[in-house]
């Protein structure tokens, strides 16, 4: 990925012909391109002088234009007190180079004139939520092992006949003259005139800092990760030359191993919503530069790979903070799809982000209580858990109560496949492919509408068989022989699956939320519903063997139906979430656990179901006064 700096240049140059000089005039974006320019003047001068000659003359020429290029770029920066300092700074690197002097020097003067630019156009070179490399591998397999190798050394596949070649990422002299946010950045901007592409699009903020540390894994010692500890803005800024300089080889050592693996992987509710705000604001930028597109997407992974995984944990504060927050994240997306005024827009972000703060107030910086994080863990499970048991405990009580034990095995080994499915959609979600919040979203949404069908039909099928007479003529059937059983067992599955894997999603974020103090009070929580959630099972099973046949059929199909309507609220706002379409509010009452939102297409969903049971009822209820008149 990265390429050596002699295509730099025409990046650059190829950019200003094309934007000219006055494109970047409106915007810092220029800070950012003109900071990617000093690092790879930090990385790639060293090797092109030795004892004040050139050892390698077209590199150096080519770094003579990288600099003349910078020149342009600060110059058409916005105007800025510290913007004369900082032409003064490119002047001299461009004597110093000019003099050929030494490449250390050279190095280090261009890191310190990119630290002085990132402060004075407010440049953030560090991530708001810690990295993780375990989430950049799969990343890394998915995007750049095609190009640099599964190890990357540069030698995988679709690398072979490139000019330039896929760089060697485990050049450990190299990469130790580039930051951590040197590689974010080039993930982020790719490398005009070679084959290295930008990222952008496919890989978010959060994503690129993943894969920026899983690279630095290549040329670091894991064993050296004891020592001192280095903060998360040392660790993205600094170049493990700059500590072996200061400190020492060890130092360097112990850097290399930590910003490969930082020490703590943070995700607490302060930085998933300050990674809200950031990427609402990125959002923002994006649409006054006309890129409505960019702006939609960013503000649909504001929404779900920061707020959403507190929601929760805010849930369990004030249910109605959590609300009104989500309903100004909704309003500001919306106002971007509908396109807006950019001042209205802002006013909508703005409106967003007091509501931000309010639930940041609420959940606190450091981390959750032991008894939010008692409570968080159990009303989790129970919440997300409580659809799929009473359809379970439905199905079941009816099969058993009816003498139908084949089907009931069936329906044990669709809830049973259901498990495995979820452990193995999130394991290969964490460990082998990158599951996005949208790609989440649509999951759930698509299986909850399913499910709804599901219900729905078999509601309408044991209101159909609830007299004895239309039981009997059922069972002489044999349908629950081959079909029906099937049509159990699925129904099961996709009741249990389209939970699981949200169970697991919300569990492993509030386990770093809560830290290490919370997780007993986590595990406690979870087991109190587990317990809970078999009880109300048992009661079902139990209970329902007391009833008249007709009264439980009436009973289980009115239930059923009710899960359909249910379902199909949940569905809709999932992938309202997902970003698949708008949101529409209305004054309407809301009911969270029964799928009530007050939004337009949401209640439209549920009507649709209310009336398709209408709909099949009063066709029953026909068919059964036809078949009473007959006889």
């Amino acid at each position: 990925m990265l390429s050596p700096s002699r295509f730099m240049a025409r990046l650059v140059l190829t950019l200003l012909s094309l934007l000219g000089t006055h494109a970047w005039a409106d915007t810092v974006d220029g800070a950012a391109q003109a900071l990617h320019l000093l690092d790879y003047v930090s990385a790639d001068y060293p090797p092109t002088v030795s004892d004040g000659k050139v050892v390698d003359d077209a590199e150096y020429r080519e770094q003579v234009e990288f600099l003349g290029a910078l020149e342009g770029l600060i110059v058409a920066l916005p105007a800025r007190a510290e913007r004369a300092a900082l032409e003064q700074g490119v002047k001299a690197l461009q004597s110093a180079v000019d003099q050929k002097q030494d490449g250390a020097q050279v190095a280090r003067q261009a890191r310190q004139l990119g630290a002085r630019l990132a402060v004075a156009y407010e440049v953030s070179q560090a991530p708001v939520i810690t990295p993780d490399a375990a989430r950049g591998a799969p990343l890394y397999a998915q995007h750049c092992s095609v190009c640099h190798g599964d190890a990357g050394a540069g030698d995988g596949p679709a690398g072979i006949g490139l000019t330039p070649p896929p760089a060697n990422l485990r050049d450990a002299t190299r990469l130790d003259r580039l930051s951590l946010y040197d590689i974010y950045n080039t993930l982020g901007l790719g490398i005009e005139g070679t084959d290295m592409p930008s990222f952008a699009d496919q890989l978010d903020d959060r994503q690129r800092w993943d894969v920026a540390t899983y690279i630095a894994s290549f040329s670091a010692d894991a064993a050296a990760v004891q020592g001192q500890t280095f903060n998360l803005a040392d660790l993205a800024r600094q170049t493990p030359a700059e500590i072996n300089a200061a400190e020492g080889p060890q130092a360097a050592a112990t850097f290399r191993a930590q910003r490969a693996q930082p020490p703590q992987v943070q995700r607490g509710p302060a930085q998933l919503l300050d990674y809200t705000s950031m990427t609402l604001d990125k959002s923002l930028a994006a649409y006054q530069s006309g890129d409505r597109e960019q702006a939609y997407d960013l503000s649909v992974a504001a929404y779900l790979e920061g707020f959403e995984l507190v929601e929760s944990s805010l849930d369990n504060v004030d249910a109605n903070v959590r609300k009104d927050t989500e309903k100004a994240l909704m309003a500001y997306r919306q106002s971007l799809q509908d396109g807006l005024p950019v001042a209205q827009a802002a006013q909508k972000l703005e409106a967003a982000k007091v509501k931000l703060k309010a639930s940041a107030s609420l959940l606190g910086n450091d981390g959750l209580s032991t008894s939010l994080s008692f409570i968080s863990g159990l009303l989790i499970l129970l919440r997300e858990g409580l659809e799929a048991i009473l359809v379970l405990a439905a199905i079941l009580a009816f099969l058993r109560n009816t003498g139908q034990q084949s089907a009931v095995r069936s329906v044990n080994v669709g809830w049973g496949l259901a498990l495995l499915a979820g452990l193995g959609t999130w394991a290969l979600a964490a460990y082998v492919i990158d599951v996005s919040g949208s790609q989440r979203e649509l999951l759930e949404g698509a299986t909850a509408l399913f499910a709804s069908v599901m219900v729905l039909w078999l509601g309408v099928w044991m209101h159909d068989r609830r007299h004895a007479a239309a039981w009997q003529d059922y069972i002489k059937s044999s349908l629950v022989g081959g079909g029906g059983r099937f049509g159990f067992a699925v129904l099961a599955f996709f009741s249990v699956y389209r939970e699981l894997f949200e169970v697991i999603l919300f569990y492993e974020t509030l386990w770093l939320q809560a830290g290490p103090a919370g997780h007993n009070a986590v595990l406690a929580g979870g087991a109190t519903a587990l317990v809970l959630l078999i009880g109300l099972a048992w009661v079902i099973l139990r209970g329902s063997a007391k009833l008249p046949l007709a009264l439980f059929f009436g009973i289980n199909a009115a239930l059923l139906c009710a899960l359909s309507v249910v379902f199909a609220g949940h569905g809709v706002k999932a992938l309202q979430e997902a970003g698949i379409f708008g949101t529409r509010p209305v004054p309407f009452f809301e009911f969270d656990w029964l799928g009530i939102h007050a939004d337009a297409y949401s209640l439209a969903a549920q009507a649709v179901a209310l009336v398709a049971i209408a709909v099949l009822y009063g066709r029953s209820r026909w068919a059964e006064k036809r078949r009473t008149e007959t006889a």
